[in-house]
Protein backbone atom coordinates (compact mmCIF):
# COMPACT_ATOMS: atom_id res chain seq x y z
CA UNK A 1 0.00 0.00 0.00
CA UNK A 2 1.70 3.53 -1.31
CA UNK A 3 0.55 6.34 1.31
CA UNK A 4 1.19 9.99 1.30
CA UNK A 5 2.10 9.93 4.77
CA UNK A 6 4.24 8.13 7.02
CA UNK A 7 4.20 8.85 11.12
CA UNK A 8 6.90 7.11 12.91
CA UNK A 9 7.05 7.48 16.79
CA UNK A 10 8.77 6.08 19.23
CA UNK A 11 6.14 4.86 21.70
CA UNK A 12 2.46 4.28 20.78
CA UNK A 13 0.76 8.02 21.11
CA UNK A 14 4.03 9.68 19.91
CA UNK A 15 2.46 10.40 16.76
CA UNK A 16 -0.63 11.29 17.74
CA UNK A 17 0.71 13.91 20.77
CA UNK A 18 3.45 15.46 18.11
CA UNK A 19 1.05 15.83 14.95
CA UNK A 20 -2.14 14.13 15.23
CA UNK A 21 -4.25 17.29 14.34
CA UNK A 22 -1.95 17.46 11.36
CA UNK A 23 -2.64 13.88 10.59
CA UNK A 24 -6.36 14.54 10.98
CA UNK A 25 -6.19 17.57 8.61
CA UNK A 26 -4.34 15.58 6.05
CA UNK A 27 -6.66 12.71 5.69
CA UNK A 28 -9.90 14.76 5.79
CA UNK A 29 -8.21 16.38 2.81
CA UNK A 30 -8.12 12.74 0.90
CA UNK A 31 -4.22 11.89 2.00
CA UNK A 32 -3.29 8.09 3.00
CA UNK A 33 -1.63 8.19 6.22
CA UNK A 34 0.27 5.17 7.78
CA UNK A 35 1.38 4.96 11.39
CA UNK A 36 4.10 2.72 12.66
CA UNK A 37 5.36 2.50 16.39
CA UNK A 38 8.87 1.55 16.73
CA UNK A 39 7.97 0.08 20.55
CA UNK A 40 5.43 -1.21 22.46
CA UNK A 41 5.96 1.34 25.12
CA UNK A 42 6.70 -1.83 27.43
CA UNK A 43 8.60 -0.06 29.74
CA UNK A 44 5.54 2.75 30.32
CA UNK A 45 5.16 3.34 34.17
CA UNK A 46 1.34 2.70 33.44
CA UNK A 47 -1.18 0.56 30.91
CA UNK A 48 0.55 -3.10 29.54
CA UNK A 49 2.00 -3.86 26.17
CA UNK A 50 -1.74 -5.32 25.20
CA UNK A 51 -3.77 -1.93 26.60
CA UNK A 52 -1.41 0.49 24.50
CA UNK A 53 -2.58 -1.82 21.26
CA UNK A 54 -5.78 -1.60 21.87
CA UNK A 55 -5.58 2.32 22.63
CA UNK A 56 -3.25 2.24 19.51
CA UNK A 57 -6.37 0.59 17.15
CA UNK A 58 -8.59 3.07 19.04
CA UNK A 59 -6.40 6.50 17.92
CA UNK A 60 -5.99 5.11 14.48
CA UNK A 61 -10.47 4.57 13.99
CA UNK A 62 -10.40 8.43 15.47
CA UNK A 63 -7.91 9.62 12.73
CA UNK A 64 -8.71 7.51 10.03
CA UNK A 65 -5.41 5.88 9.94
CA UNK A 66 -5.27 3.55 6.62
CA UNK A 67 -2.46 1.09 7.98
CA UNK A 68 -0.54 0.95 11.83
CA UNK A 69 2.15 -1.82 12.53
CA UNK A 70 4.51 -1.80 15.42
CA UNK A 71 7.87 -3.23 14.89
CA UNK A 72 8.48 -4.48 18.46
CA UNK A 73 11.40 -2.34 19.08
CA UNK A 74 13.10 -2.32 22.59
CA UNK A 75 11.85 0.35 24.64
CA UNK A 76 14.34 2.27 26.14
CA UNK A 77 17.22 0.96 24.50
CA UNK A 78 16.62 2.50 20.94
CA UNK A 79 19.74 2.23 19.07
CA UNK A 80 21.19 3.59 15.51
CA UNK A 81 22.06 -0.05 14.76
CA UNK A 82 21.94 -1.43 11.37
CA UNK A 83 19.10 -4.24 12.66
CA UNK A 84 16.56 -1.43 13.40
CA UNK A 85 17.94 0.69 10.23
CA UNK A 86 17.21 -2.29 8.23
CA UNK A 87 13.24 -2.61 9.50
CA UNK A 88 12.83 0.89 9.08
CA UNK A 89 13.89 0.80 5.56
CA UNK A 90 11.35 -2.07 4.96
CA UNK A 91 8.36 0.00 6.12
CA UNK A 92 9.54 2.75 4.09
CA UNK A 93 9.68 0.76 0.90
CA UNK A 94 6.12 -0.43 2.07
CA UNK A 95 4.40 2.73 2.32
CA UNK A 96 6.58 4.66 -0.25
CA UNK A 97 5.67 7.22 1.99
CA UNK A 98 6.21 11.19 0.18
CA UNK A 99 6.39 12.58 3.69
CA UNK A 100 7.69 11.38 6.54
CA UNK A 101 6.90 12.50 10.38
CA UNK A 102 8.72 11.54 13.12
CA UNK A 103 9.87 11.92 16.91
CA UNK A 104 11.08 15.48 17.98
CA UNK A 105 15.17 16.22 17.49
CA UNK A 106 15.59 16.55 21.14
CA UNK A 107 13.15 15.80 24.17
CA UNK A 108 13.18 14.71 27.89
CA UNK A 109 12.73 10.81 26.67
CA UNK A 110 16.24 10.10 25.18
CA UNK A 111 14.25 7.39 22.94
CA UNK A 112 12.16 10.42 21.13
CA UNK A 113 16.12 12.24 20.24
CA UNK A 114 17.39 8.52 19.39
CA UNK A 115 14.33 7.66 16.93
CA UNK A 116 14.66 10.91 15.26
CA UNK A 117 17.96 10.09 14.13
CA UNK A 118 17.25 6.32 13.55
CA UNK A 119 14.35 7.49 11.03
CA UNK A 120 15.80 10.30 9.16
CA UNK A 121 19.19 7.78 8.90
CA UNK A 122 16.62 5.17 7.79
CA UNK A 123 15.31 7.63 4.84
CA UNK A 124 18.07 8.19 3.35
CA UNK A 125 19.66 4.78 3.03
CA UNK A 126 16.41 3.02 1.68
CA UNK A 127 17.16 5.25 -1.25
CA UNK A 128 19.90 3.45 -2.01
CA UNK A 129 19.69 0.94 -4.83
CA UNK A 130 22.43 -1.44 -3.16
CA UNK A 131 20.81 -2.20 0.31
CA UNK A 132 18.61 -5.12 -0.89
CA UNK A 133 15.87 -5.90 1.63
CA UNK A 134 12.72 -8.40 0.83
CA UNK A 135 9.11 -8.39 2.60
CA UNK A 136 7.19 -11.52 2.57
CA UNK A 137 9.77 -13.18 0.01
CA UNK A 138 9.31 -10.38 -2.72
CA UNK A 139 12.39 -7.87 -3.32
CA UNK A 140 11.41 -3.91 -2.31
CA UNK A 141 12.21 -1.47 -4.48
CA UNK A 142 14.36 1.53 -3.04
CA UNK A 143 12.26 4.51 -2.18
CA UNK A 144 13.57 7.65 -0.55
CA UNK A 145 10.87 10.04 0.70
CA UNK A 146 11.02 13.70 -0.46
CA UNK A 147 10.60 15.25 2.99
CA UNK A 148 11.36 14.16 6.87
CA UNK A 149 10.00 16.79 9.40
CA UNK A 150 10.29 16.60 13.02
CA UNK A 151 7.11 17.22 15.40
CA UNK A 152 7.53 18.53 18.43
CA UNK A 153 7.19 16.81 21.60
CA UNK A 154 8.06 17.57 25.58
CA UNK A 155 10.52 20.11 24.90
CA UNK A 156 9.49 23.69 23.17
CA UNK A 157 11.67 23.92 20.01
CA UNK A 158 11.68 26.46 18.33
CA UNK A 159 9.53 25.00 14.57
CA UNK A 160 10.78 25.49 11.32
CA UNK A 161 7.11 25.94 10.11
CA UNK A 162 3.55 25.17 11.71
CA UNK A 163 0.34 23.60 10.00
CA UNK A 164 -2.95 25.12 10.61
CA UNK A 165 -4.56 22.62 12.56
CA UNK A 166 -7.78 24.75 13.30
CA UNK A 167 -10.65 22.85 13.36
CA UNK A 168 -9.11 19.43 14.08
CA UNK A 169 -7.51 20.06 17.53
CA UNK A 170 -10.96 18.11 19.16
CA UNK A 171 -9.92 15.31 16.80
CA UNK A 172 -6.02 15.42 17.91
CA UNK A 173 -7.21 15.50 21.18
CA UNK A 174 -10.26 12.57 21.27
CA UNK A 175 -7.27 10.66 19.97
CA UNK A 176 -5.10 10.79 22.66
CA UNK A 177 -7.34 10.23 25.48
CA UNK A 178 -8.27 6.93 22.98
CA UNK A 179 -5.30 5.82 25.42
CA UNK A 180 -6.94 5.72 28.37
CA UNK A 181 -4.25 4.27 30.76
CA UNK A 182 -1.57 6.82 29.64
CA UNK A 183 -3.17 10.24 30.33
CA UNK A 184 -5.03 12.09 33.49
CA UNK A 185 -7.84 10.71 34.76
CA UNK A 186 -8.99 11.53 38.28
CA UNK A 187 -10.37 8.10 39.06
CA UNK A 188 -7.28 6.06 38.15
CA UNK A 189 -5.47 3.96 40.76
CA UNK A 190 -2.14 3.76 38.77
CA UNK A 191 1.36 5.57 39.33
CA UNK A 192 1.31 9.28 38.64
CA UNK A 193 3.54 10.22 35.68
CA UNK A 194 4.34 13.35 34.13
CA UNK A 195 2.21 12.53 31.32
CA UNK A 196 -0.82 11.44 33.22
CA UNK A 197 -1.56 15.28 34.83
CA UNK A 198 -4.00 17.42 34.35
CA UNK A 199 -1.63 19.79 33.44
CA UNK A 200 -0.14 17.70 30.41
CA UNK A 201 -3.70 17.35 28.77
CA UNK A 202 -3.93 21.29 28.85
CA UNK A 203 -1.08 21.41 27.54
CA UNK A 204 -2.33 20.24 24.21
CA UNK A 205 -4.56 22.69 23.83
CA UNK A 206 -2.43 25.84 24.87
CA UNK A 207 0.67 24.72 22.91
CA UNK A 208 -1.85 24.67 19.41
CA UNK A 209 -3.06 28.19 20.48
CA UNK A 210 0.28 29.80 21.21
CA UNK A 211 1.78 28.15 18.17
CA UNK A 212 -1.61 29.61 16.75
CA UNK A 213 -1.08 33.02 17.65
CA UNK A 214 2.38 33.34 16.53
CA UNK A 215 0.92 32.38 13.27
CA UNK A 216 -2.16 33.88 12.72
CA UNK A 217 -4.58 30.93 13.58
CA UNK A 218 -6.47 29.31 15.48
CA UNK A 219 -4.82 26.76 16.27
CA UNK A 220 -1.29 24.89 14.92
CA UNK A 221 1.49 22.06 15.04
CA UNK A 222 5.26 22.91 14.62
CA UNK A 223 7.93 20.72 13.21
CA UNK A 224 11.55 21.24 12.37
CA UNK A 225 12.86 20.62 8.58
CA UNK A 226 16.15 19.06 7.88
CA UNK A 227 16.22 20.90 4.51
CA UNK A 228 14.98 23.80 3.46
CA UNK A 229 11.10 24.32 2.11
CA UNK A 230 10.91 25.67 -1.19
CA UNK A 231 7.69 27.29 -2.16
CA UNK A 232 6.03 27.10 -5.34
CA UNK A 233 4.35 30.69 -4.89
CA UNK A 234 2.47 32.32 -1.60
CA UNK A 235 -0.54 31.52 -2.48
CA UNK A 236 -0.64 28.44 0.78
CA UNK A 237 0.48 31.23 2.80
CA UNK A 238 -1.39 31.96 5.45
CA UNK A 239 -1.67 35.97 5.72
Amino acid sequence: MKVDILAIGAHPDDVELGCGGTIAKLISEGKKVAIVDLTQGELGTRGTNETRAVEAAEASRILGISARENLKMKDGFLLNSEEYQLEIIKVIRKYQPEIVLCNAIDDRHPDHAKASKLVSDSCFLSGLIKINTTLEGVEQKFWRPKQVFHYIQWKNIEPDFVIDISGFLDKKVEACLAYKTQFYDPNSTEPMTPIATKDFLDSLTYRAQDLGRLSGVDYAEGFTTEKYLALKNFDGIIF
